[in-house]
This record gives structure tokens, C-alpha cells and sequence, in this order.
């Protein structure tokens, strides 16, 4: 059975991130995948075995201008136009008709990637119209950005109904209901399935990197300066001054800011500044306490992991994702918040004092294995469709 599976990132790398932990699954459950990501390569997701058993397709690369996400730019920081977006799909469609697939699998569309739609309404086209028609899901995140009008989601529905049989909710509907961001989700209840929450296995046991350290992270990076800055000022306000405190920027943190908070933290001893951490889940499992941006992923692995935790989610722009569904956690006194226009490095250092004084958390009523579980349900799919 043979899967094609297409995501597109355009800011941070979380969409890749969950795509890459999905098709992973996938493989595992006995699936031939294709991953075609449209998004900028991210050199570290394909690196020490990542994407083992996955065929993966980069596509034309694509990213958002600005935080309004309305505007696209090529890898060469161009405004794409006409010409650039056809041989993008052409590019999309001959990786499909290679794939052959039995299931289709597209992350965000329709709920999202509305800028996208020059590529993907031919591509449900071509999948709906193929002598072997396919099994098509979309794979979607519990929480969506901001609300969408009555007309955008009657759009929405119109294509779910029109070309999807499934859709997979990543997230547990007893700690956040779809129709939470996504009021008319009963008029297709009965394709939605949820999956529950994916996340990468913590590598706890596997050495000692991270021991009684304070983790601090962003992320791709790309937007994280100001929290990795404040993280640097708080250090000696709070009771963990005198513990190493491993700041990662992450890839996408531009070479001068990266450069400028290096420079921030090199007067202070116990510091150590890196880019990123193969490891990242292992230093959560052995750390004191995690410091962090509030994405999908890494809240994730903070939960999976146990470990006390001080998140401020990203809320610029129009960005509402992050902050709903950290206070969910919080409420459940998981981990602590910080929001993101009370950032400074009093509050946040308060915060951390909070976090450090609380025993580990148990995420025992979350379910967290919608990794394996949403690769079963792809799998079904496929072995649906008629040989």
C-alpha cells in the first residue's frame, strides 16, 4: 500500500515536524510513503535517520513574506508569480503520478493553505478523477489559527464534502474539541477522527546530555529572539541562576541575531548558545526545567517528556494557536505562561520560580499516540481502495 503525504510549512517548521513524525509512522505501519514538502529545506528533519524508510520530494521551495501569510516568496526571496506557480504544480503532479498511491494525505487544506489552492485543487482533481481513485484525508492539527468567517468555513466544507473521506484531528477532543476554532465541525462529524496528539517518543535513558540543565528553545527560531533574549536577562532573577542554561536558537534565527545573543550570554559563565540538538528530547527528559516557544511540537514533547516547563506562545500577528491551546495545558497544571506581550525577563523569571517549586507533571490523561495511531487510520484508508 502506498501513501502520498503533502505539507507545506511557511514560517516555523512545525507543520514539516509533524508531517515527518507521521510519515515516519506510516512506514512503520507498513506503508510506502512519499513526503513532499513545499516548504524551505530543513537539513536538520532529514538528518541522523529521520526519514528512514520515506521517500522524500522537495518541491519548488515556498515561504511566507511577512506574518500576514498573504504573500509568498520563492527560495530566491522572490514574489511568486504565475509562471513560478504552475511549475510548482507540474512539479507537485508528476511526484504524485510517481507515487501511484493508494492514499492521499494532505496536511492543513482545506482548513488552511488557502494559498496554496493553484496546486492543490488540481491535485484533488487528479486524485478524485484517477482510474484508481484513492482514499483522501486531510491531516490537521487540533487547534486552527484564527476564526474563520461563516463564508470561509462554508467554503471549507463544501471541498471536505466534495473530496475527502477522512479527516484527522492530531489532538485529544477531551482536552480540546475541533469545533473549539472550527464551529460547524458537525456538519462533517462523521468523518472526523482524532487521532490524539503527535509527538516524537521521548529518548529518556539515552545518556546524561541535559542533566539539571535549564533548556531554552524557539524552535526553528525564525520568530524566537525576543523570548531567547528575556531567557538570557532572567537568569540571574531566579533560584536556578547557578545552573547551566542551554539556550537553542534554532536554524532559522537570522546569523546576526544568533550572533548578538551569543555575544549577550558569553559575558555570564554557564552558558552554552547552540543552533539546535539532535537530542532535543533527551535533554527535555533529563533537565530541570524547559524553556520555550508554545508549538504544537514542543509542547508536545515538553508534556511526553514531564518536565516542568515555562511556555510563551507566539501571538503576533494574527496568530491564536499557540496561545489557546498553552492555556488549556496550563489549566490542566501541566506547565506554566507566559503571554506573549508580557514578555520580560521579570515576568518570565517569576514564572520559572513558579514551574521549578511544582513536582513533574503526568500527562497520563492526554493521549499522546496519535503518531501510531493516525499512521493505523491512513493505513485502513489505503487498504480501502480497490487493487
Amino acid at each position: 500500500m502506498r501513501a502520498f503525504l503533502y505539507v507545506q510549512h511557511l514560517l516555523g517548521i512545525g507543520h514539516l515536524k509533524r508531517a515527518v513524525t507521521l510519515a515516519r509512522a506510516m512506514a512503520a505501519a507498513g506503508l510506502e510513503v512519499t513526503l513532499a514538502s513545499g516548504g524551505l529545506p530543513v537539513p536538520a528533519l532529514a538528518a541522523a535517520g529521520n526519514l528512514d524508510g520515506v521517500h522524500f520530494v522537495q518541491l519548488p521551495p515556498a515561504s511566507a513574506a511577512d506574518l500576514t501569510f498573504k504573500s509568498l516568496l520563492s527560495a530566491e526571496g522572490r514574489q511568486i508569480d504565475d509562471e513560478w506557480k504552475r511549475a510548482r504544480r507540474d512539479a507537485l503532479l508528476a511526484a504524485w503520478r510517481a507515487a501511484d498511491p493508494h492514499v492521499l494525505v494532505i496536511e492543513l487544506f482545506p482548513f488552511g493553505r488557502r494559498q496554496m489552492r493553484f496546486e492543490l485543487l488540481p491535485l484533488l482533481e487528479a486524485a478524485a478523477s484517477a482510474p484508481r481513485r484513492p482514499a483522501i484525508a486531510c491531516s490537521v492539527r487540533d487547534v486552527l489559527g484564527a476564526q474563520k468567517s461563516v463564508q470561509r468555513q462554508e467554503e471549507t466544507l463544501a471541498l471536505v464534502e466534495r473530496y475527502f473521506d477522512c479527516v484527522l484531528v492530531h489532538g485529544d477532543p477531551g482536552v480540546i474539541a475541533f469545533e473549539r476554532t472550527f464551529p460547524a465541525a458537525d456538519r462533517i462529524a462523521g468523518r472526523i477522527e482524532y487521532t490524539g496528539y503527535v509527538v516524537d517518543a521521548v529518548q529518556a535513558g539515552h545518556g546524561s546530555a541535559g542533566q539539571g540543565e535549564v533548556i531554552v528553545s524557539a524552535g526553528g527560531g525564525a520568530v524566537g529572539a525576543g523570548l531567547l533574549e528575556a531567557a538570557i536577562l532572567a537568569r540571574p532573577l531566579t533560584a536556578l541562576r547557578d545552573r547551566t542554561w542551554r539556550i537553542l536558537a534554532g536554524e532559522n534565527l537570522p546569523d546576526a541575531e544568533f550572533r548578538r545573543l551569543s555575544a549577550l550570554a558569553t559575558g555570564e559563565n554557564g552558558f552554552v548558545v547552540e543552533r539546535s540538538r539532535p537530542d532535543f528530547t533527551t535533554l527535555l527528559a533529563n533537565c530541570t526545567l524547559s524553556v520555550s516557544q508554545a508549538g504544537y511540537n514542543t509542547l508536545m514533547e515538553i508534556v511526553c517528556a514531564g518536565t516542568r516547563a515555562v511556555v510563551v506562545p507566539f501571538a503576533r500577528g494574527q496568530e491564536t494557536e499557540q496561545t489557546l491551546r498553552a492555556r488549556c495545558f496550563a489549566g490542566r497544571g501541566l506547565l506554566e505562561m507566559v503571554e506573549e506581550n508580557a514578555l520580560a525577563p521579570e515576568t518570565l523569571a517569576a514564572a520559572i520560580d513558579l514551574a521549578v517549586r511544582k513536582p513533574r507533571p503526568s500527562p497520563a490523561s492526554i493521549n499522546l499516540d496519535g503518531a501510531r495511531l493516525g499512521a493505523d487510520s491512513v493505513l485502513k484508508l489505503a487498504m480501502g481502495v480497490t487493487p
